[in-house]
């Protein structure tokens, strides 16, 4: 299968500036309190996983995706398309390259928690195959604004062989 992407790979401790401005702008989350990220919250998830960053052909980052190996269930996080590029099928190749990097280290199932207040997304990630297992409690890296609830859905997938389009 033929990537949407010329370049997918996996980010360095030089991206992590780059990155913070990258995610906190594309992001549609107004419930919380300031940026989505920082570069000391970025900092400590690349101590547990890993970010893959995909780049347009004219390599400019126009994506990327946490992924994180936990024994034999991969977990992904934190996707975000510029908004410029959505509907452009970006989202769900940073989700298939996010699978095939866990498909690679032996992950049998992959795991990804959505927020309550994000109802577009889990239709999103049904037509990728993934389904509801369950809830959590949502602890949010900012507070979230005055009277607002929300708690994680929890979703998950059984990766197999990828199958080819």
């Amino acid at each position: 299968m033929n990537s949407i992407f010329p370049l997918v790979r996996i980010a360095e401790a030089a991206d992590l500036p780059t990155m913070v401005s990258v995610i906190a702008a594309f992001t549609i989350e107004t419930f919380l309190e300031g940026a989505r990220t920082d570069g000391e919250h970025l900092a400590k998830m690349v101590q547990e996983g890993e970010f893959l960053l995909g780049c347009d052909r004219s390599g400019e980052l126009v994506a990327s995706v946490y992924v994180e190996v936990r024994g034999t269930r991969g977990y992904f996080g934190m996707l975000a398309v510029s908004p410029s590029q959505q509907g452009k099928g970006f989202g769900r190749a940073m989700v298939e390259k996010a699978e095939d990097h866990c498909r690679r280290q032996g992950c049998a199932a992959m795991d990804l928690t959505v927020l309550s207040l994000r109802q577009d997304l889990p239709p999103f990630y049904h037509r990728l195959g993934y389904r509801e297992i369950g809830t959590e409690e949502f602890h949010p890296s900012r507070r979230l604004k005055t009277g607002v609830t929300c708690h994680c859905i929890v979703m998950s997938k059984m990766l197999g062989e990828r199958i080819a389009r």
